[in-house]
């Protein structure tokens, strides 16, 4: 017997099942890739997805180039008409600029307060778990119950901010404190979620570096600035994207407390509640449909721009 052999080659998968190797790169064969990784997992919520999500929003699409009613009588093509109208329209940038100036207002707020609620949570030593309780609590609570609780606390008769403040101020018919009662209301209401956020980022900070800080002689001031706001620069931004897309489409709110009004001379009617007041008031379906695509187009832009800001700044520091 020959002490040099050749040895056999082993037949491969695709040797074995040429079919199989032919149509690889077909969509057929990638679509059954997938679905052999768990691709029948999340097939539920694509077809969700797809069926509230992406159909409404090519069907706003669509109707946004005619001039559709709410009957659905009588629609014809008007092609870029409603857009033309609708960067003419001052009410849209009224109501773009109500629901900016709310967003200026609320993010900020939210990200301090949300911080210090998280970093007192954190350190305190008693009942951890009342003091989070009683700062995420309000976050569960429905939209509608937080516009009526705040329409009755900002009351000049019979509200408790007056009373506890010991001041006289028409809150809700004023027109320089109506935006001023629903941020209120909202930072109230929402700043739960943030604070959790925050939380969780503080509790995964590893210890040893405070341990090795204080070793150092780093006082608490320090401490913070060097460790804790460094390292929680990334959940920062999460809270701050967040915010900023939640805010500008500001709605429940607003439209509870002030009874579907637009609030004292229009002060705070914002995007989306003109959008739904050309829609089902004035009964402008396709011209509704073209402001809601623009709006889509900010919130598109401005959530892209956080991405590409994130990633240039992960890139920096690599």
């Amino acid at each position: 017997m020959s002490a040099t052999t050749a040895e056999t080659p082993v037949p491969t998968a695709e040797a074995v099942r040429p079919d199989r190797a032919a149509g690889d790169g077909t969509v057929r064969a990638r679509l059954g890739r997938v679905m052999q990784h768990g691709g029948w997992f999340v097939a539920p919520f694509l077809v969700l997805f797809a069926l509230f999500v992406l159909l409404p929003v090519v069907r706003g699409l669509v109707l946004s180039f005619t001039d559709a009613n709410i009957s659905g009588v009588g629609t014809r093509f008007v092609g870029l008409d409603n857009y033309r109208e609708a960067f003419g329209d001052p009410l849209v940038w009224q109501s773009l600029g109500h629901s900016a100036y709310f967003t200026l207002l609320v993010v900020p707020c939210i990200v301090v307060l949300a911080f210090l609620m998280a970093m007192l949570a954190h350190h305190i030593e008693r009942a951890k778990w009342l003091w989070r309780l009683c700062f995420f609590a309000p976050f569960l609570l429905p939209s509608a119950v937080i516009g009526n609780l705040w329409q009755w606390l900002f009351n000049p008769g019979t509200g408790m901010v007056n009373h506890v403040l010991g001041i006289e101020t028409p809150w809700l018919t004023q027109k320089s404190t109506a935006m001023i009662a629903v941020v209120i209301a909202t930072l109230w209401w929402t700043v739960g979620f943030s604070f959790l956020l925050y939380l969780a980022a503080l509790q995964s900070i590893p210890r040893h570096l405070y341990e090795a800080a204080e070793l150092d002689g780093a006082n608490a001031w320090h401490r913070m600035v060097r460790i804790t706001l460094p390292m929680l620069r990334t959940i920062t931004g999460l809270v701050i994207t967040l915010q900023v897309l939640a805010s500008l489409q500001v709605f429940d709110q607003v439209v509870v407390m002030y009874d579907f009004g637009p609030g004292p001379e229009e002060s705070t009617r914002t995007f989306v509640q003109y959008t739904l007041e050309e829609g089902f008031t004035s009964y402008r379906v396709g011209y509704a449909s073209a402001i809601s695509i623009i709006f889509f187009v900010i919130i598109a832009v401005v959530a892209l721009g956080r991405m590409w800001l994130l990633r240039k700044r992960e890139e920096g520091v690599r």
